[in-house]
């Protein structure tokens, strides 16, 4: 999937110095937001040890950037631990609050997409925290997504009940083919 990038805003591979705007960006979802049912923001070092973990287990981590400023990451990670998903990916992106409605979203996760089909993944798994957080649902059935499922009242944060909603993609051939992982 090829998208024209907004104006001055590029994708690149995660650097070590991007580790402390992703934090504050992330940590601003923790505390105020859905997509993260963390409720205590982690600091520099538990990010920076997840990040590697993604990184290590051979995932992308993309950051979106203008000019020198981070203003969104995304990431793929394993949808389950089990080897019958390791053709399926689980997608994450987080936007700055100044970079929200700039097509950032859209350009991290069209190059997500990218990386992961050009890896070999067939299917792209989001889940969404909450049936209430319509601009992520939106988002990603604009990009592409299927609505799958909803599990109801799975999560509790800020005093009340969360649903999860499961979105899928198909990545390359999807399923009409069979995958070849050297195995």
């Amino acid at each position: 999937m090829t998208n024209e990038a907004p104006a001055n805003i590029e994708t690149r591979v995660v650097e070590d110095k991007d580790l402390p705007t992703i934090l504050s960006i992330y940590a601003e979802q923790v505390l105020h937001g859905v997509s993260s049912w963390e409720e205590t923001p982690p600091d520099l070092a538990e990010m920076t040890k997840r990040r590697d973990g993604i990184v290590d287990a051979g995932y992308p981590y993309r950051v979106a950037v203008r000019g020198d400023e981070v203003i969104g990451y995304s990431y793929a990670s394993a949808y389950r631990p089990r080897p019958g998903y390791r053709f399926t990916v689980e997608n994450s992106i987080y936007i700055s609050q100044t970079a929200r409605r700039s097509g950032c979203g859209k350009l991290l996760l069209a190059d997500l997409i990218e990386v992961c089909t050009a890896q070999g993944y067939r299917q792209m798994i989001a889940v969404v925290g909450d049936s209430d957080n319509a601009m992520s649902i939106d988002f990603h059935l604009k990009m592409g997504f299927e609505h799958v499922g909803t599990i109801k009242a799975i999560g509790y944060k800020f005093d009340r009940w969360l649903d999860s909603v499961l979105m899928q993609l198909p990545l390359g051939d999807g399923s009409q083919t069979t995958p070849s992982d050297g195995t």
